[in-house]
């Protein structure tokens, strides 16, 4: 195992695609499907479909939980009774705690006549009171073993998580030595950054919105941190270009700009999941065999990423390559 993946909302995700979207009006179709998705899940699944060992950590909980895991692991026999790991279809591992919170519906509404992609989001419900305490526990025990390598956090928290559970995560893994990859924003971001992390991947709305920035004094603030904090940030911009700060060792920064990649036949699907595709693109080069000894350069594995983001908006199912 290599790759430990934590998403505080776990979300059932469900995708329709019509010819076209007239509003105040019946829209029928027969394309849509209905998939376990969230931005930790979509991150592990094309991990897994590249070829890496991953880990997911999340909660679970309400009547949709035997849903949820039905979509993962769709076989006869599921143990639901207690918390526990499911080996699933795609070949995850799902490490989760009881929440006693209904799993919220998320939905993407895809407009073919002018590649629309719309999305729906519901607030997920606050967890239980205990959920805190059970996920740090699973936590600790997962970072206990040496087999993790590298922890990637993603999206944002449910409510009824305190405002310490995504740093404290942050804290023990660097403690522990692990490489650490966060895509998330808000406080959750900042209260990380203390504990230098090594790679930041808000795109550029989220890191603006975080640190309360015009888009013009964006350059200078993300150099900054790159540089006080001793991280990588990498800021997506949808079809513009991909904004690029390294940090070295010697304390020196490196900025640059990427061109996003387009899909194989130029045609856009779905871009849902395709930043969680560019994170597992990434941390795969990082780690190509469970550790950073054979490591590709960093604009390799941006690339990687760049490539995977591609592969993704090209399929309907979202948080995929293939």
């Amino acid at each position: 195992m290599s790759f430990l993946t934590v998403c505080l909302n776990p979300t059932l995700q469900k995708t329709l695609s019509f010819p076209s979207v007239t509003p105040d009006a019946v829209n029928r179709t027969a394309v849509h499907r209905l998939d376990a998705g969230g931005k930790g899940i979509h991150v592990t699944r094309v991990l897994n479909q590249l070829g890496k060992e991953a880990v997911h950590l999340t909660h679970l909980g309400g009547e949709m939980k035997p849903l949820f895991l039905s979509l993962c692991e769709p076989t006869a026999e599921r143990a639901l009774a207690s918390e526990g790991s499911r080996s699933v279809q795609d070949g995850l591992a799902i490490n989760w705690v009881e929440s006693n919170s209904q799993i919220r519906f998320c939905y993407t509404v895809i407009n073919e006549s002018n590649g629309e992609v719309t999305e729906l989001v519901e607030e997920a419900e606050p967890v239980g009171s205990q959920t805190e305490t059970r996920l740090l526990e699973k936590f600790d025990s997962l970072l206990s073993g040496s087999s993790i390598h590298c922890l990637i956090i993603s999206g944002t928290k449910a409510a009824g998580y305190s405002d310490t559970v995504i740093p404290e995560m942050v804290r023990k893994a660097k403690e522990k030595g692990l490489f650490v990859i966060l895509d998330i924003k808000g406080s959750d971001l900042k209260e990380s950054l203390k504990y230098e992390p090594d790679i930041i991947k808000p795109n550029l709305d989220e890191f603006i919105s975080t640190f309360r920035f015009g888009i013009n004094g964006t350059h200078d603030l993300i150099l900054d941190i790159a540089k006080k904090y001793k991280c990588r940030i990498i800021l997506t911009n949808g079809s513009q270009k991909i904004l690029v700060i390294g940090c070295a060792a010697n304390s020196e920064v490196n900025y640059f700009e990427v061109d996003p990649a387009v899909c194989a036949d130029g045609r856009v699907i779905n871009t849902t999941g395709c930043g969680d595709a560019f994170t597992a693109g990434l941390a795969a080069v990082l780690f190509p065999d469970g550790n950073r000894k054979n490591a590709a350069d960093f604009k390799t594995a941006i690339n990687e990423g760049i490539r995977c983001g591609a592969l993704n908006a090209g399929l309907l199912k979202p948080g995929t390559i293939r």
